[in-house]
């Protein structure tokens, strides 16, 4: 019969933040495959655990997620860990827990510590509705492409960064986004240096000189937008040239721009 994988999340920081069952579930797991075994045995030996490590990172994901599958069709209880937070959010453990499921082996979770959740909180942005994009693309059309989408999303984003492309990503953010949208800046997390600086993108990215340590950023979503009647008219007399009735363009227009169906259908009839 299968084993378990037990996806453990890690303190983000200060090692007084593990849970309770985090030590358990290592301590009775027959193995732990870590992101970077060296932190990780730092942090078990705080939690007085002994349990063997495995190294599962970017690099070698795929090679060890057969190993890690082995030990599970044999019966293991299987811990998986990475350097902090927790495993698949914007980091290795995806390919693991597939894998796990194709031969039925039971997936469960440790929660934990987030740097998501606490820098939303922290920045006293809203967080009834918010993206978290992880890591910006570093270059080409995907980053582009990706810098577009969030420029229009209405909800609060939340992005890690690393120290060497803070400056980029701030400055790209800016460019796109608009100088004056509102950031919280978020650095070292429950670390002995944690720092919460409120500020704008263009003034973010202005103070970014020799940043240190690792950052979440929290930014106010895109402002609402009047609906563009001009356009969605212009819209629905192409589809009445077309063909479409003058009554199925305007509600057609006007349910999926969100605005006045009167409005639409009565400037079709003026023309």
């Amino acid at each position: 019969m299968p084993g378990t994988l037990v996806i453990c999340s890690t303190p983000i920081g200060n090692l007084s933040d593990a849970p309770p069952r985090l030590a358990e579930a290592l301590a009775t797991a027959d193995v732990v495959f870590a992101e970077d075994t060296r932190r990780s045995r730092i942090l078990l030996d705080a939690l007085g655990v002994s349990t063997p490590l495995r190294s599962y990172f970017l690099g070698n994901e795929r090679t060890r997620s057969e190993e890690l599958v082995e030990r599970l069709a044999s019966g293991d209880t299987v811990a998986l860990v990475s350097d902090a937070g927790t495993p698949v959010v914007s980091d290795p453990g995806a390919h693991a827990v597939a894998m796990a499921r194709e031969i039925g082996a039971r997936v469960t979770t440790i929660p934990g510590p987030s740097a998501v959740t606490s820098a939303v909180a922290v920045s006293g942005m809203t967080g009834d509705r918010f993206v978290f994009e992880g890591f910006l693309p570093r270059k080409g059309r995907d980053r582009s492409e990706r810098l577009e989408e969030l420029a229009q999303e209405p909800r609060t984003m939340v992005l890690f960064c690393a120290p060497h492309r803070l400056g980029d990503d701030l400055t790209d953010l800016a460019e796109a986004l608009g100088e004056g949208r509102p950031v919280c800046v978020v650095r070292e997390l429950t670390k002995m240096h944690e720092e919460v600086v409120w500020s704008t993108l263009g003034e973010a990215a202005g103070a970014a000189d020799n940043p240190r340590g690792e950052y979440t950023l929290v930014i106010e979503g895109a402002p609402p937008q009047a609906p563009d009647i001009d356009a969605a008219i212009e819209e629905a007399r192409s589809l009445v040239v077309g063909g479409m009735s003058v009554s199925a363009a305007a509600r057609q227009v006007a349910e999926r721009r969100k605005v006045s169906r009167r409005s639409v259908y009565e400037a079709l009839v003026v023309d």
